[in-house]
């Protein structure tokens, strides 16, 4: 690849100092987040992460999937990384983190790497050469101890964003170097590799190549065309990179239907809310509060709010573009800044976020390197004592903040709270109370929920479950319903709304949507199982044992499957196959009291009295006040002719009732 009349190198003689500095940058990054390094899977790492069954091998990570709408989706190399986590720890947070940090702080190490050797361009040299290397450390420093940096390093899934941020900058660091005096030729190709990972990472790695052909003529060549004709192989192969990009999108289905110009969200209507987005991203990097975690799928379309913000917006596209022509440095960052929001934060609807803290990950990086540019050319050297004194307020903020991020109910109360119109924040909170056995305090979350977007389907079917776990069947079943009309198409409303019809004996029509649910989804063995309880409530045992061994060919370690089919195997005189599965049950639930008693009554019913004794002890160990357990050692101990031993467990199983 051809190259420029070769730059002055920075040398290696400062390669001590650089080390220090490095060092530091660490430290700073392990003293502020490490107590993030504990904090839950939340909200999109639960499909992306804990649920996703393509990182449950490392060759299946390369192959995200497809069209799904998830974060990973046509992003093979952030699933790969996900895949190698789950190789390490499996689903437990600690490897997600300390990986997650680990590339921030590649971020920060980079970007000072990148601010340092362009400051020591012959167009920058000048003014602030001798001044190079504190300037980049407070870049760096600014940045990685940043709050507005936080969603992207301790919301794990978000390592997507600092993934592409570290390959952008690892693409115009190569860059950098590609042209100094003796560079070797693996620079140019490293610019090329690291932008093709990018590609892989997120597809905001789009402008990459273009800015690096803004940067070569900013501070290198002088003129796009001097940098075309001296570099075209280079920059070949950064367009092939678009290739791959491409692929990647096609694979997604315009991420299965969530973003692209097919979305329900118009162009216009999220043009406009996102001048309010990139004016509230400006803000948030000058004075870091309240941060926010997700501001759910909100359009604004008021007039007097949008005016002042696209103002704004406009206004700083306009002086960017007037600062290419006469302050190109200036305006190199300006278009930056522009290039990384654009695809996300335009005209492009990403249906399922219109506003999102992370997008500002690598954009903050501009907004940092002009305060410090700016305070250095007002202050000199007494700058250096106003940026250390900042970093250190942005790190007790990131500190804080990271512990919003403790619990899932931490987060999303945290959210509902900043903002009490996001429907999506009031059902997830509502979702991290019943999860904790909370579930009157969740039912006033999913109705708020409801009230603020009545078209919300999930919210009215958690809603739905809600009232269900505390026996409130017939206030259930019409917000079930409801969501069943909303989305025809969702397994589990259907599922959902079948339990609550069983529960007030509606079976037939508990049948019908369960056998809905399984048609949708017939790998969802919990269906299938309740489905099969049904079928026996109605006499039907042999349809109800076909669903139960449907169940356990889908996922054999159903330990409830297999003591379902016990019992309606047990029901049909089948003894020898039941036992064979409550064995099963047990083996797969040691800690399960009914499979113990279910057990020991298909022992007894056999004749195998002194074995039903240990199954019915075995249940009463786990659970001494089960009355069933003891009613049935009575009965064996009765069969025996213990008279004594029958009626004390007939007396335990009825405390209050008179003796036999």
């Amino acid at each position: 690849m051809p190259s420029t009349p070769p730059l002055p190198s920075p040398g290696a003689a400062a390669s001590g100092k650089n080390l220090v500095v490095l060092g530091l940058l660490g430290l700073v990054a392990v003293a502020i987040y490490a107590n993030g390094l504990s904090a839950p899977f939340v909200f999109d790492d639960l499909p992306a992460i804990r649920d996703n069954p393509t990182i449950r091998t490392l060759a299946g990570g390369l192959i995200p999937p497809a069209a799904s709408g998830l974060p990973v989706s046509g992003r093979p190399l952030a699933n790969f990384s996900f895949a190698a986590n789950y190789a390490v720890s499996g689903t437990e947070v600690w490897s997600y983190h300390l990986v997650n940090l680990a590339f921030h702080l590649a971020v920060a190490l980079t970007l000072f790497g990148l601010a340092r050797r362009t400051l020591l361009m012959p167009t920058l040299r000048d003014q602030f050469g001798d001044a190079a290397r504190p300037l980049a450390f407070f870049t760096a420093l600014l940045w990685l101890a940043h709050p507005l940096a936080t969603e992207a390093v301790t919301y794990t899934v978000e390592r997507t964003e600092s993934l592409m941020a570290l390959f952008y900058l690892l693409t115009l660091y190569a860059f950098a170097r590609s042209v100094e005096a003796d560079a070797s030729l693996a620079w140019s190709w490293l610019a090329v590799g690291a932008c093709a990972l990018g590609m892989m990472s997120k597809e905001v790695m789009v402008s990459a190549p273009l800015l690096v052909l803004l940067y070569d003529r900013t501070f290198v060549s002088g003129t796009f065309r001097a940098a075309l004709t001296r570099r075209p192989t280079l920059y070949g192969g950064l367009a092939a990179t678009w290739l791959v990009l491409g692929l990647l999108v096609l694979s997604t289905a315009g991420r299965g239907g969530t973003a692209g110009f097919a979305t329900e969200i118009s162009v216009v209507d999220y043009a406009r809310t996102q001048c309010v987005a990139v004016v509230r991203y400006l803000a948030l990097a000058v004075w870091p509060g309240p941060l926010v975690f997700d501001y759910g799928t909100e359009i604004i379309r008021n007039f007097t709010v949008i005016a002042p913000c696209a103002l704004l917006v406009f206004g700083l596209a306009g002086a960017t573009m007037l600062a290419l022509r006469r302050w190109p440095a200036i305006g190199f960052l300006g278009t930056a800044f522009f290039a990384v929001l654009a695809p996300s934060s335009s005209v492009v609807p990403i249906a399922t976020q219109t506003i999102a803290e992370h997008r500002m990950y690598l954009p903050l990086a501009v907004v940092v390197t002009l305060v410090v540019i700016g305070g250095y050319r007002w202050f000199a050297t007494r700058s250096y004592l106003l940026f250390g004194l900042a970093a250190a307020c942005l790190a007790f903020g990131t500190v804080l903040r990271n512990a919003d991020y403790g619990s899932v109910e931490a987060i999303w109360r945290d959210t509902a709270t900043k903002r009490p119109e996001n429907a999506r924040a009031q059902c997830s909170l509502g979702d991290a109370l019943f999860a904790a056995d909370r579930v009157e305090e969740a039912l006033p979350c999913y109705a708020k929920a409801i009230r603020l977007r009545p078209d919300y389907a999930e919210a009215r079917v958690n809603f739905g479950s809600a009232l269900l776990a505390r026996n409130r069947a017939s206030e259930a079943i019409p917000e079930l319903e409801a969501a069943v009309r909303l989305q025809p198409t969702w397994a589990k409303a259907h599922h959902n709304l079948a339990n609550a019809l069983l529960r007030l004996n509606r079976t037939p029509e508990a049948i019908a949507h369960y056998s809905e649910a399984a048609r949708l989804r017939p790998d969802d063995v919990t269906n299938l199982c309740d489905w099969g309880n049904a079928l026996v409530r109605t006499g039907d045992t042999t349809g109800a044992i076909a669903r139960y061994e449907d169940a356990i060919r889908r996922e054999p370690s159903f330990a409830m499957a297999h003591n379902n089919l016990a019992n309606a195997l047990a029901q049909s005189s089948r003894l020898p196959e039941a036992i064979a599965h409550y064995e099963t049950t047990l083996r797969l639930a040691p800690d399960y009291p009914e499979g113990y008693n279910n057990f020991g009554g298909a022992l007894a019913r056999s004749g195998r009295f002194p074995e039903a004794i240990a199954q019915f002890e075995a249940a009463l160990r786990l659970r001494p006040d089960y009355p069933s357990a003891h009613e049935n050692l009575g009965k064996v101990y009765l069969a025996l002719g213990d008279q004594v031993a029958a009626q004390r467990e007939f007396t335990l199983a009825r405390p209050n009732k008179p003796a036999r």
